[in-house]
């Protein structure tokens, strides 16, 4: 076992002023570690990046295809967006037609991330509601599954059949029975696995179109849903939109709180997970763009690359006075 690694690096001018540490795990098709950095036995809470196997049972249970959800609800279900028009919009449809409502979801009112919605919002002084929380589509989704199983309101709840169904869903593609969980910023358990869980399940999601299984075909589903719609999944500015299309929506990538990320690679069949040490952001977008640059699935030169891997740091006056850069282990 070794500590966390050097990962990230803030340069102010000549001189290495901050340090981002971390791990990283590279995993193929098989659960298999490709590479990895610091410890892959660390074990994590992933947070919102463990959303897309929360959705799992959404499809599996045949809940998706008997409420009719197509690609748009399928992304939101994976979702941490920003409280855009396009989100809450589309998140209230989807209440509607099950008959339910903003008072259903047990997310919690959030003031929207979408610089619009909250000015509007201020101008207005309108407050937020649960619909605005950036995770409002994954509780949609809980309340579609819960539904179709006939089972009571308070879905949140570790012992509710829909969180049952999230766990089973989450140790089957980990292939590591949990240690426990913490509760989410919106409520719900996130359970918590070691970064080689994580990144062995990105690896069953990259590889899943090479099988015919009821999981693998959901979880096909579930990623090309996320990489046809990355608006949908984050929002304007946000790296998990712009990275997204810069791949040419050939990828699928998820952040989650506290400097988490994954990324499924269909075409290479392998899946990552990372965690940065301090929690701090930027060195996450960084790290999780030197990978999938060093994958080649990326362009070094993107400008939506450019803004998290050898990023120019702009201090109030526009004047340039350092970067932020992958650790030369993680490029190399």
């Amino acid at each position: 076992m070794t500590g966390p690694v050097p990962l990230a690096e803030i340069w102010r001018g000549e001189f290495l002023e901050s340090l981002h540490l971390g791990h990283a795990v590279i995993c193929d098709g098989a659960g298999q570690i490709v590479q990895a950095w610091g410890n892959p036995d660390q074990v994590v809470l992933p947070r919102s990046s463990s959303k897309m196997l929360q959705a799992l049972p959404l499809i599996t249970s045949g809940a998706a295809d008997a409420a009719g959800l197509g690609t748009e609800q399928l992304a939101l279900a994976c979702a941490s967006h920003q409280g855009a028009a396009i989100h809450t919009q589309r998140v209230t449809r989807w209440l509607d037609d099950l008959g339910l409502g903003e008072s259903d979801l047990r997310c919690g009112p959030q003031l929207p991330d979408d610089l619009p919605a909250r000015t509007q919002m201020i101008k207005t002084d309108t407050s937020p509601c649960q619909i605005h929380n950036n995770c409002s589509g994954k509780h949609a989704g809980f309340l579609t599954l819960g539904k179709h199983l006939k089972a009571g309101p308070e879905y949140i709840d570790p012992s509710h059949a829909v969180q049952k169904a999230c766990l089973d869903a989450f140790e089957d593609a980990t292939q590591l029975t949990s240690p426990g969980y913490g509760i989410d910023g919106c409520s719900a358990p996130n359970y918590a696995t070691t970064l080689h869980g994580m990144a062995r399940a990105m690896g069953f999601f990259a590889s899943a179109h090479t099988r015919s299984d009821s999981v693998s075909t959901a979880a096909v589903r579930l990623r090309e849903a996320m990489a046809l719609h990355p608006e949908l999944v984050a929002g304007e500015t946000r790296a998990c939109t712009e990275l997204m299309r810069a791949m040419n929506h050939k990828v699928a990538i998820k952040t989650g709180a506290e400097a988490f990320f994954v990324a499924i690679v269909p075409e290479k069949q392998v899946g990552i997970a990372l965690k940065v040490a301090d929690g701090t952001t930027r060195g996450a977008e960084c790290a999780i763009a030197a990978l999938l640059v060093r994958l080649g699935v990326l362009d070094a030169d993107h400008p939506a690359t450019l803004k998290r891997m050898n990023a120019p740091i702009i201090n109030r006056c526009g004047t340039l006075t350092g970067y932020i850069r992958p650790t030369n282990g993680l490029v190399a």
